[in-house]
């Protein structure tokens, strides 16, 4: 059976999705990055050899997500790919008349505008965390709260208090003032779920035009609370899909699916029992003085990029 492999790793999470032929789902993964994307990358790849099919093959692997570029030297991929282009494939996959994807991951934001199946406009957000994943979780750990339960006390609430969501320092001192000032934990949850919807919505997707299908997806799509806020403020309907933490992953297996290599340059799952390590210099070359990285498997430089002229990223393709 032949099989293919999407890997999304990013700031916070870790996320690989392995299909058939028929796009059906065998095996996902999600798994903290923990500012380490070689480890995260490695520790998937031994999860999934304990339970990959036996008399199968990986045909294809796609990458994507913050560490695209990266986890596709490390891994062998045949297929690097943006975000906005893997989100919108899986979402068109589950919603095939979906117009608009809402998607926060741990620290970046994006909207993606469909037409037909096809991303017509988007916006991200990379400048500021507030109201992705990371900020809610360092506030749940704050309240001593775990993060699974967030959404289900915000729900609670009967009077939502109004929190400043502009800002990741700005909301969290609001919330100690107006814990300080006698407001209750489930309110102030409430309140600061639905000031992050309004921070997205008057940021991310400001000048948008936001229509249904309207698809959440990524990690905080998870917190109902933030859920209802976005259906309360747009006024529609909120589609969650199936396996809506790992879309990025998805939609990669998916694309490598549908155009596959004749011979995928996989390396193969003891990739991750070998030594991976990476490392940088300035190149001298020039006045550019371009700062060069270098992968390197069992002490083996395997690629290299970051160099405007390809003088440095040309010689590892030269030596595949």
């Amino acid at each position: 059976m032949k099989t293919y492999l999407g890997i999304d790793v990013g700031s916070i999470s870790t996320n690989l999705v392995l299909i058939d032929g028929e796009d059906n789902v065998l095996f996902d993964i999600y798994i903290r990055t923990d500012g380490n994307p070689i480890r995260a990358v490695k520790q998937g790849l031994k999860m999934l050899a304990d339970v990959f099919p036996r008399e199968s093959e990986v045909a294809g692997v796609a990458t994507t997500g913050s560490a695209r570029y990266l986890t596709g030297v490390i891994t062998g991929a045949d297929l690097v790919k943006n975000e906005i282009t893997t989100h919108a494939k899986a979402s068109s996959f589950f919603v095939p008349d979906v117009r608009t994807v809402l998607e926060i991951g741990g620290q970046d934001s994006k909207i993606i505008v469909l037409e037909n199946g096809v991303a017509v406009d988007f916006a991200m957000n990379t400048l500021c965390a507030a109201g992705c994943g990371a900020f809610l979780d360092a506030q749940a750990s704050r309240l001593k709260i775990p993060i699974e339960e967030f959404g289900g006390i915000a729900l609670t609430s009967k009077a939502p208090t109004n929190i400043a969501g502009r800002c990741t320092i700005f909301a969290e001192s609001d919330m100690i003032h107006k814990q300080q000032m006698g407001h209750s934990i489930e309110d102030i949850i409430n309140g600061l779920c639905y000031s992050l919807v309004r921070n997205y919505l008057s940021n991310v997707a400001k000048g948008k035009n936001i229509q249904s299908p309207v698809v959440f997806q990524g990690g905080v799509s998870e917190n109902v609370g933030i859920r209802k806020a976005f259906e309360k403020e747009l006024g529609k309907e909120i589609i969650i899909p199936k396996y809506n933490k790992v879309m990025g992953a998805f939609g990669a297996a998916l694309l490598i699916r549908e155009n596959p290599p004749q011979k995928s340059k996989f390396l193969g799952f003891e990739t991750a029992d070998k030594e991976i390590k990476c490392g940088s210099f300035q190149c001298k070359g020039c006045p550019n003085q371009c700062d060069v990285i270098e992968a390197k498997i069992d002490n083996e430089v395997v690629a290299r990029w970051g160099d405007k002229c390809g003088k440095w990223s040309n010689l590892a393709i030269d030596k595949q």
